[in-house]
């Protein structure tokens, strides 16, 4: 995929999501709600952050994607990850698993089992069921099974990508993409986006995005609406990108954290084509 493929394929998802306004069903988690859902405004979707389980199916499955995020999980929003995102690959609809924190705790590495063992059941049509699986690299080594590290829900220093790690690395994601049937989101410093085959590495962002809580999260409920219109791949990568030049010009405008916070938004919000254009950072290879 060259550039100004990507950079057709972001202006398009951008243009459509704002024409069709599709609603975007987030059961994220109470740290970041706020911002998620208006993150989802601000690209121009529709967030509905419903998470009772006895009404989340009924909400799904009227959606047009589903973000599913991990953090600060709890009895009823694990059961309501479940139900939804069952619900969801059995008609096809677009989703989006935040891993958040399984290195963390065998809870969370369950959890992940258990939807993905929904995923490979007779009742849905893996190829016809968009999945983005989300994590940190110390997650998704955690998913692939091989040895991590483990820093709460932050990638620890030894799983950051970097050149020296970088061949094994991609080939844990590529590995887990063609597992799953799933395209695998790697997000960091450097973000990196794979179908199995094709890989791409993003280096838009900035230093203050880390520095407020939530980032990771609005990252997410992004690529989940811009899954709507784009194929998985497209849709995760367009997600990267844009949200690291949101930091990227928010940076240049505030004075600390709060009001990069509100510059970020502000970013998203009035983004053209001509920014993304001028600043996008990504490498492809297959």
């Amino acid at each position: 995929m060259l550039k100004n493929e990507i950079l057709n394929e972001i202006s398009h998802i951008r243009a459509a999501v704002q024409q069709k306004a599709p609603l975007i069903h987030c059961i994220t988690n109470p740290i970041s709600i706020h911002d998620c859902a208006n993150v989802v405004l601000a690209a121009g979707g529709r967030p509905m952050m419903a998470e009772h389980p006895a009404e989340v199916e009924e909400i799904t499955v009227t959606a047009g994607a589903l973000a599913l995020n991990l953090g600060n999980i709890t009895d009823a929003r694990r059961t309501s990850i479940l139900i939804s995102g069952k619900a969801a690959m059995e008609r096809h609809i677009p989703v989006i698993l935040d891993m958040v924190g399984i290195g963390c705790s065998h809870f969370r590495r369950e959890l992940t089992e258990e939807f993905l063992k929904q995923r490979m059941s007779e009742a849905v049509k893996v190829s016809e069921s968009p999945l983005v699986l989300k994590g940190n690299m110390s997650e998704l080594k955690a998913l692939a099974g091989a040895d991590y590290h483990v820093s709460g829900v932050d990638v620890a220093s030894g799983d950051v990508l970097s050149e020296d790690n970088r061949a094994e690395m991609i080939g844990l994601a590529k590995s887990a993409a063609k597992v799953y049937g799933a395209v695998v989101l790697a997000s960091g410093k450097t973000d990196l986006v794979t179908d199995g085959e094709k890989v791409c590495l993003i280096d838009n962002g900035c230093e203050m995005m880390g520095r407020i809580t939530g980032t990771g999260c609005m990252l997410n409920v992004l690529a989940g609406t811009y899954m709507f219109v784009g194929k998985p791949m497209a849709a995760a990568v367009a997600a990267c990108v844009v949200l690291g030049i949101s930091g990227e010009m928010a940076a240049g405008q505030c004075r600390g954290t709060g009001s990069f916070q509100t510059a970020f938004q502000d970013a998203l919000f009035c983004m053209t084509d001509e920014d993304i254009r001028s600043r996008i950072r990504v490498t492809f290879f297959e």
